[in-house]
Order: structure tokens, then sequence, then C-alpha cells
């Protein structure tokens, strides 16, 4: 069955770095959309980057455009984010997700589009 799985979240300074995985399975991974998603407490979930399969073409929201590197593996079926220059303001739980097809970033960004989900990793940036 279709199984993603996050790790990487923890505790960091505000200025730091932090490098979240995404590890798949049960689907033909080079061909789907990952998406990776953030929720703060009281919040919405909110699209952060996604990816396209086979090109990798990548999007970003405006929040952590510049800061973030949304990147994949499709030897290793792994997505990566890389978040430098981290603010208290993106603590939040962070999910991955995945979807067939690419429409467009305003798609690959919107949660509702997304038929497979992991269960989460925690970020915290202590200010």
């Amino acid at each position: 069955q279709v199984q993603l799985v996050e790790s990487g979240g923890g505790l960091v300074q505000a200025g730091g770095s932090l490098r979240l995985s995404c590890a798949a399975s049960g689907f033909t991974f080079d061909d789907y959309v990952i998406g990776w998603f953030r929720q703060a407490p009281g919040k919405e979930r909110e699209g952060v980057s996604c990816i396209k399969g086979r090109t990798g073409r990548p999007s970003y929201a405006a929040a952590v455009k510049g800061r973030f590197t949304i990147s994949r593996d499709n030897a290793k079926n792994t997505v990566y984010l890389q978040m430098d220059s981290l603010k208290p303001e993106d603590a939040a739980v962070y999910y991955c997700a995945a979807r067939p097809v690419w429409y467009s970033d305003t798609v690959c960004r919107n949660r509702y589009e997304y038929n497979y989900w992991g269960q989460g990793t925690q970020v915290t940036v202590s200010s």
C-alpha cells in the first residue's frame, strides 16, 4: 500500500537549517508529484513546496522562496526539503503528500488536491 514517511524534524534556532526527508513506497514514485505542507497550531494546513515527477520542476510558496529548496532522488524514492534561514513562523508540523498528475503551481500547493499523506514531522524554531 502507499506509504509516505517524513523524518528530519527537530528543534533549531532561528537562522538555522534543517533537512526534511519524505520516503515513499507503494506507487510509481517517478510519476508522482510530491508536496510539502505545514500546519501550525490553530492554523490551516498550507502548501510550502512541491516538485514534479520526472523533471523535478519545483514550486514554492512566497513565504519560503529563496530559503527552502525541494529536491528528489527517484532512485531512493525520496523527496527532500532543505530549510535554511529558518524563522519562528516556520515552526509547524510538516507533512509530505503525493498526487499522480501535475497541473499547475496552484494545484501543486493545494492540500485538497493530494491523494496520499504522511504522518508529519515536527519542526520547532526558537527565537
